[in-house]
């Protein structure tokens, strides 16, 4: 079997999430559990950092175990979703798992007692981390980060008892599965705590009734509960290589759950914040593409990592202004499940648009987003590819000019596929 056909064979019998939605999705831990107990357990074998929140959690995840790598620690990282390649979601010291174990892992299920219910019963998350679990084991790491793929309570990451749980902030999305208030997303949220592991909270964007959530279910499962945006923080003094407004609450959340884990030296913190994605592998936290004109990407797709992107988008304007040359302009495309009229209702009017939808099933037509945008005063035009409007902004862009592609990690996955990242 080749490394292509073990990819298409996950893809295609387990579809993804992010390709498919809901469709995807399946409840419980079930699945997991089983998976777990034939393969032997593997997560038992190391330490784990379990990481969950609507925004944040990735670049959270990977600032974590750069930390961690720069200390000494062999390192295994969980993330979702890729962006260009499968493997991007299961790395030890920021190295991508091998083709190779990935075609062996689907060779050994073909041929495990769960070959005949692999189709349709197992969903593509399960297998992907029963494989991650797995994997570290193998590779001995001392400790590996865990990020939750959807909600906390019933994500099948839910069967390790880690050393630290966080939990980076809760706002609007997957409503769908996690609730409709933000009480609601948080008791979601909340049952990664454990008995007696201790949890950091990012922020609870001044909410009181989901401060409380946290709180009771903390004193529930007496676990130890600090909160990140009320502590007192010694600056990093270093520059971050994660450069996004967004990154200031996300560092505080970090810092919090340093301070919560074993001793960690100043430089290792330092090492992991400076060079955060060449130590991991991290792409498209506003991620610097080229210059002259000035292309940036990010992976922002919900009103509340929106609502950064904006922020820092009107003082970008700003600065053009008064510069007296140079314009903003924006590659947008979203998928058609999210909030997409608050979302755009978010961004600057003072750009061009061009209007786009990612190579998944998921994604809103461009021809809609456009509609969209245009009675929310956003000008510009529908292209069926992100090829296409990438290519017409860089046309339309002079040196001096801003180009900002995103909406949905979709959208920057088609760009970096595009450029070969």
């Amino acid at each position: 079997m080749q490394y292509s056909e073990a990819i298409a064979f996950l893809f295609d019998v387990a579809p993804l999430f992010q390709n498919i939605g809901g469709g995807a999705y399946k409840e419980g831990l079930s699945n997991t559990l089983a998976l777990d107990e034939y393969f032997g357990h593997p997560h038992c074998a190391y330490q784990t950092i379990h990481v969950s929140g609507t925004n944040g959690k990735g670049s959270v995840s990977h600032t974590l175990a750069a930390i961690l790598q720069s200390a000494g620690y062999r390192v295994g990282l969980y993330t979702s979703p890729h962006l260009v390649d499968f493997r991007e979601r299961i790395r030890v010291n920021g190295q991508m798992i091998p083709e190779q174990r990935v075609v062996d892992f689907v060779t050994e299920l073909k041929a495990s007692p769960f070959a005949e219910r692999l189709e349709g019963g197992f969903s593509f998350f399960e297998l992907t981390t029963a494989l991650a679990f797995l994997y570290f084991k193998e590779q001995q790491v001392d400790i590996a980060i865990i990020e939750v793929g959807l909600g906390g309570r019933l994500d099948c990451t839910n069967i390790i008892t880690p050393i630290l749980s966080v939990i980076t902030n809760i706002s609007f999305d997957h409503t769908q599965f996690l609730g409709h208030t933000l009480e609601q997303i948080a008791r979601e949220k909340a049952g990664i705590i454990k008995q007696g592991i201790p949890v950091v909270i990012g922020e609870t964007g001044g909410h009181d009734a989901v401060r409380q959530v946290f709180l009771d279910k903390a004193l529930e499962m007496g676990a130890p509960i600090t909160f990140a945006d009320e502590q007192v923080l010694q600056p990093i003094d270093v520059e971050p290589e994660l450069k996004g407004l967004c990154q200031q609450k996300n560092t505080a959340t970090i810092l919090t759950a340093i301070n919560a884990l074993f001793p960690l030296s100043p430089e290792a913190i330092r090492e992991g914040f400076a060079h955060v994605c060449s130590l991991t592998g991290l792409m498209g936290r506003w991620q610097k593409l080229q210059a002259h004109p000035t292309v940036v990407c990010d992976t922002g797709h919900n009103p509340a990592g929106l609502q950064y992107i904006a922020t820092q988008l009107n003082t970008i304007i700003n600065a053009q202004h008064s510069k007296g040359k140079g314009q903003l302009r924006i590659v947008l495309g979203m998928a058609g499940d999210k909030d997409v009229r608050n979302s755009l209702s978010l961004l600057p009017q003072q750009a061009t648009y061009y209007f786009t939808q990612a190579s998944v099933r998921r994604a809103m037509p461009a021809a809609e987003i456009a509609e969209l945008g245009h009675k929310l005063g956003l000008e510009g035009q529908p292209y069926p590819s992100v090829d296409q409007a990438y290519s017409a902004a860089l046309t339309d862009a002079d040196e001096s000019d801003f180009i900002f592609v995103g909406g949905s990690s979709f959208v920057v996955a088609d760009l970096l596929r595009l450029l070969h990242f």
